[in-house]
């Protein structure tokens, strides 16, 4: 399924402010956040040409989202709801649209190429959207949501790496185009919880791409970066090159299958496992655990006879699992092509990723250089926000600047099929009229 936006391949010129909102419903969590974008000057042509300044906030505990995915209509609805109103009271504004993250849905990437005979003269618009129409000319899996359509490299001639091709001289162009889809019947589900609530979406943004957006400087997506967005449903992966994204992936290994082992092993509450895993869990071992005890209550059994339990007890149970999250991300990584390189970058973020110890297990396993990341380039969120666990919604932020970037031509038998007409329009209505 296709859908949105111009052929334009640059970032958004920075023109005027605008205000945006932006939602990323998690399986945890709901976040929203409104802010004011004004156009900044960059000299290098980075990804923050706007700066953002958060005007409102609200989040919540998620109810109805499953693994990412809606799994009650009216529960996901009145959430949704609730973090919108938050966000607009302290805004002391009311919004009707919102960018949105995807999570759920098996995100998965494909790439596809084309090529276009120039015949010797300069390149000009005419020559570029003809090969960008042919590279996106390709059938669109049955039951899939195209979320991304991204040009991550023209070619002139057989010489790879060309940038912006127009004015150039050659015979033949080619194009790499980056498609990233979820299944369809999540899109829709997550667009119709979100419209029950009367906001219209403005665009769906894959949630690790978000979260890339949010933590990584330029500098980094530059020069190659893997980021990997560890949620409470789900965790996915972005890879990023030569400032693009050029590969999503996601698993349902989460926060969530640690704080369920833990109540398993230990025969407590899924409450009390998430806040053992929160205040005193770990991914890696250390010599004081044997000392150190950690006390819970036992499924049925009052706090008066609270059991306890080494915490190297604790981290016996986390490890394990850390550890096959992290081998499975290596795998699925090694068979896309992007596996362990020296010099490596990985950004770790998410709520997940503030267990203690995980960037030292993600260092053992996956190699390379290893951070948590943070939001950067949003100015005024509390310090609550500040944090891993809010990255994708503070991306969503960024998304509207690099936005024009992306290629969509979606054929008209296919809007019609799909569905997709009213959503195109909203799109490209969203940003031509913001930016």
């Amino acid at each position: 399924m296709s859908h949105m936006v111009s052929s334009r391949l640059k970032q958004i010129p920075p023109r005027r402010s605008a205000t945006v909102a932006t939602l990323d419903v998690g399986t945890s969590k709901i976040a929203c956040l409104i802010a004011r974008l004004s156009p900044e000057r960059d000299e290098r042509g980075g990804w923050r040409t706007h700066r953002a300044q958060t005007l409102g906030i609200g989040h919540q505990r998620s109810r109805g989202v499953k693994n990412g995915l809606i799994v009650d209509m009216d529960e996901a609805e009145l959430a949704i709801r609730q973090c919108v109103e938050a966000a607009e009271r302290m805004a002391g504004l009311q919004i009707d649209r919102v960018v949105v993250t995807a999570s759920g849905g098996r995100l998965a990437s494909q790439h596809f190429a084309a090529k276009t005979a120039i015949g010797g003269r300069e390149v000009v618009d005419a020559d570029v959207h003809r090969v960008l129409e042919a590279s996106a000319n390709h059938p669109t899996a049955q039951g899939r949501f195209v979320l991304h359509s991204l040009p991550t490299a023209f070619s002139l001639d057989g010489a790879v790496g060309v940038r912006e091709p127009k004015r150039m001289v050659g015979d033949e162009l080619g194009v790499d185009l980056h498609v990233a889809s979820c299944d369809r019947a999540a899109a829709r589900n997550l667009l119709m919880a979100v419209e029950r609530g009367h906001l219209a979406i403005d665009a769906f943004v894959a949630a690790p791409y978000a979260a890339g957006l949010g933590v990584l400087e330029p500098d980094e997506a530059e020069m190659g970066a893997v980021v990997i967005d560890m949620g409470a449903g789900s965790t996915s992966i972005a890879v990023f090159m030569g400032g693009d994204l050029v590969h999503v992936d996601a698993n349902i290994y989460s926060g969530a299958h640690v704080t369920n082992d833990i109540a398993r092993v230990l025969n407590t509450r899924l409450s009390d496992a998430e806040r053992l895993k929160t205040m005193h869990g770990a991914a890696i071992s250390s010599p004081s655990d044997e000392r150190e005890s950690v006390a819970y209550d036992n499924v049925g059994e009052s706090s008066a006879h609270s059991a306890h339990v080494p915490k190297s007890h604790l981290v016996r149970v986390i490890r394990p699992r850390v550890e096959e999250t992290l081998e499975f991300l290596r795998d699925r990584l090694a068979r896309a092509g992007y596996g362990p390189a020296a010099g490596q970058r990985i950004v770790l973020t998410g709520g997940a990723s503030q267990l203690t110890g995980m960037p030292e297990a993600a260092r053992r396993i996956l190699g390379g250089q290893v951070r948590v990341g943070r939001p950067v380039g949003v100015e005024g969120l509390p310090d609550a926000a500040a944090t891993p666990a809010f990255a994708a919604a503070a991306g969503l932020l960024v998304y509207p600047q690099v936005a024009g970037r992306e290629y969509f031509e979606p054929r008209r038998e296919e809007r019609r099929a799909n569905g997709t007409d009213g959503y195109v329009s909203r799109v490209g209505r969203w940003l031509k009229e913001s930016f």
